[in-house]
């Protein structure tokens, strides 16, 4: 019976997209192609900053609200980095730096607190998401911020197939989302330290039987997280800019992708950063007053048939 329905549904979601591929590429191979460049590099930025969001969310059950405040403030500090010391890599390690710092506050002070109260954390999260940013707005600014992509990174690559030319840090950041995919399935599935913080999900007490510290153990993972969060801002910096707004909109995209890949695992997210990714893209490129439709059906039908995501597994 379950065979049954996967076939059903595969005909269901892969005919039209097959249809729609072929389409698309007889009419306009370039634009196809690009979009889909744009696309995969577009969930590359979304996997590195829903790869926190899972390790809080979706793996420690923390519901954490002011993820994209966390972002934001990686990204300005990172910005005024660059801009005081011309070091793309020093901006890269001051937004991962400052919000790891924020994150293990936040672990300390208010979600070891709170442990299992959703709605506690949903309200005081949001609220200090809104602080977050009405601090960040006072302090620099309501105008747009952009970073300045590495002087190895600037400008296009030219006599590609088919694009003919793309911009070469965009381009760079699918080996990012690659490199730190792999490390975090690694850090997780492959040491001590992982292997503790998912024993410290399942059963708190037992492992704190075992002379585990586990606040210290949540509140290293929560620290990753949030630092991962920063690291995404700095990167989406120079291709998405820094405006009061790009925090609710991080943060929404990291629902949707740890939603539809699956609550704790890291496969499903780059999974559901994939999706979401090629969805809005191709849906700006191809029918951009409908665009935003096509990520809510994609979550509405995972929802509807698969509550725990395409790869997520019982609690």
């Amino acid at each position: 019976m379950k065979s049954s329905w996967k076939i059903f549904w595969s005909v269901v979601i892969g005919v039209p997209i097959i249809i729609f591929a072929a389409w698309a590429l007889w009419d306009n191979t370039r634009l196809f192609a690009i979009t889909f460049l744009n696309g995969m590099t577009l969930a590359s930025l979304y996997f590195i900053v829903a790869a926190g969001f899972t390790l809080v969310f979706g793996l420690m059950r923390n519901v954490n609200l002011a993820h994209g405040s966390l972002y934001l403030l990686g990204g300005y500090l990172g910005f005024f980095v660059a801009q005081y010391s011309g070091s793309f890599v020093l901006a890269l390690a001051a937004g991962f730096g400052v919000a790891a710092l924020a994150g293990l506050a936040m672990q300390l002070g208010i979600f070891r607190f709170m442990q299992g109260q959703d709605l506690r954390q949903t309200m005081v999260t949001i609220a200090l998401s809104i602080v977050i940013a009405d601090l960040l707005m006072w302090a620099i600014g309501a105008q747009v911020h952009q970073l300045e992509p590495p002087a190895w990174l600037n400008g296009p690559i030219r006599d590609i197939p088919v694009i003919r030319a793309y911009s070469s840090y965009r381009l760079s950041l699918l080996p990012i989302g690659i490199v730190i995919g792999i490390a975090l399935w690694l850090f997780l599935n492959r040491t001590r330290v992982g292997m503790m913080i998912r024993a410290g999900v399942d059963d708190r007490g037992m492992l704190a039987a075992s002379g585990v510290n586990v606040n210290l153990v949540f509140a290293v993972t929560f620290a990753i997280g949030a630092g991962l969060a920063g690291l995404g801002g700095v990167i989406g910096a120079v291709e998405l800019s820094m405006v009061p707004g790009e925090d609710t909109r991080l943060l929404l995209a990291s629902l949707i992708v740890v939603i539809v890949g699956g609550m704790g695992s890291v496969v499903g997210a780059a999974l559901g950063a994939i999706i979401l990714g090629l969805a809005e893209t191709y849906g700006l490129a191809y029918a951009p007053t409908y665009s935003v439709v096509f990520t809510f059906v994609i979550l509405t039908l995972v929802l509807a048939f698969r509550p725990r995501g395409i790869l997520g597994r019982p609690a």
